[in-house]
């Protein structure tokens, strides 16, 4: 199945439990690692592998190949076909999902503990042995490319590929997962199992499982489904990526009665001092839906668009501040400039008392609501791996949201938030703003 999928964004990662929990870090009889949190409460288990690199490990000029890859996981393995091996994983009850980012190819399994073991074998397959039938490769090529179309016709994919092409140089990021046309019309079958080579591979899996397993059968567990995949990947992973935007504003003609506001800054590291400041800072400036100070000035107080929101956005390999909106051309040009206003304004007064406890508020309270399942947990703890969190983080998190103070955020805004760094990608036909260098 082909997936939209965009750089990861560990938004996810910020979800806590109302109470802590209990991560064991075990290894396997053959040596691979995972975390486990164990609740016999049901007989159910989630468990999600994540193989670090993902889409960026295609080689070159087989842009699209990882993508490709991925989605022929589950047509068919050893000697199931597509039909067969859906119709074994339905006929357990279990679930195998497989996706990919740049970031990384993420494996979501999810079985009762009395089909556990045949769900791990038709994984385990999956993953070591795929068909590739050419039936199967052909019928997913048109479903990507099909994709890529759609994706020529739509401005805000239009706007957000021109931005990473901005941002990210010749690092895999300024390129979509998809590939081009040209490059996944040409891809082989011997394309295939050379990308599956490069990315799935013991040395890059990060592994969690949450729900009715002990250690013990979790070694087990993952010893039979990933025993027989390489110990190392045939490509080496990606280098970080050098941030390269430059402030100003870039226009792509479109014919169109709106026009559609892609932006980036630099942003920040997870393991920076200062993350949970700006993370509580982009909540008051433009992450906190229309509570935020963007969404007030821009929408609320002057109607010229429906939406406008920022984020963190945090990759493995690199990390930018930036955010969205779409707003009518004759009106485009001011809502770009109250954006740039308020980036100032902010950096410059800070956040008020009143502004600086609801967003803490909010940000320690709504996200427990959101760890409410095995599978949830198992993903999250997967993705602190992969990015270098500590096990502890899922507890501590809240504590530091809590210890950031008005001047925390004052300095932290001081130091990024600088409106003449902000790269503006506008996909339309705006009046009364034009293209910079």
């Amino acid at each position: 199945m082909i997936r939209a999928f965009a750089t990861f964004v560990f938004v996810a990662l910020a979800a806590l439990p109302a109470r802590a929990i209990d991560i064991q870090q075990i290894t396997s009889p053959g040596g691979i690692k995972a975390w486990l949190v164990e609740d016999h409460s049901i007989p159910f288990t989630a468990m999600t592998l994540m193989f670090k690199g993902g889409a960026s490990l295609d080689a070159p000029d087989k842009r699209g190949a990882i993508n490709l890859m991925t989605a022929l996981l589950e047509e068919g393995s050893g000697d199931m076909n597509s039909v067969q091996f859906a119709e074994g994983v339905e006929s357990l009850g279990a679930m195998a999902r497989f996706d990919v980012s740049d970031d990384a190819l993420v494996v979501s399994a999810r079985a009762l503990t009395e089909n556990r073991d045949q769900a791990a074998d038709l994984l385990r397959q999956a993953l070591t042995d795929p068909r590739f039938d050419q039936d199967a490769v052909e019928r997913v090529r048109a479903q990507v490319q099909s994709v890529i179309r759609s994706e020529a016709t739509d401005p805000q994919s239009i706007a957000s590929k021109e931005l990473a092409k901005l941002a990210w140089g010749d690092h895999p990021y300024a390129t979509s997962i998809n590939g081009t046309a040209e490059s996944v019309g040409q891809l082989t079958r011997d394309d295939l199992i050379d990308a599956k080579n490069r990315v799935l591979a013991r040395d890059r899996v990060f592994v969690a499982a949450s729900g009715d397993i002990n250690a013990e059968d979790l070694g087990k567990l993952l010893d039979d489904v990933l025993g027989g995949l390489p110990a190392t990947g045939s490509a080496p992973l990606p280098q970080p990526a050098t941030l390269q935007l430059k402030g100003g504003v870039s226009v792509i003609d479109w014919d169109s009665p709106q026009t559609v506001v892609s932006f980036a800054q630099p942003g920040l590291p997870m393991d920076d001092p200062d993350y949970f400041a700006a993370f509580v800072a982009d909540h008051i400036l433009g992450g906190g839906g229309f509570s935020s100070r963007l969404m007030d000035q821009i929408r609320e107080k002057r109607g010229l668009t429906y939406g406008v929101a920022t984020g963190l956005s945090n990759g493995v390999y690199g990390e930018t501040w930036q955010g969205g909106m779409a707003s009518a051309n004759e009106k485009v040009a001011e809502a770009v400039g109250l954006i740039r206003s308020e980036w100032d304004r902010f950096a410059k007064d800070g956040v008020t008392d009143k502004e600086l406890t609801d967003a803490k508020t909010y940000l320690t309270g709504e996200y427990p609501l959101r760890f409410d399942g095995n599978g949830k947990i198992a993903s999250i703890l997967a993705g602190m791996q992969l990015i270098g969190l500590p096990a502890d983080y899922v507890n501590t998190r809240n504590s530091k949201i809590e210890a950031v103070t008005a001047a925390d955020v004052q300095r932290v805004s001081q130091r990024l938030l600088h409106s003449d760094q902000i790269r503006f990608v506008l996909v339309g036909r705006p009046e009364g703003i034009d293209a910079t260098n």
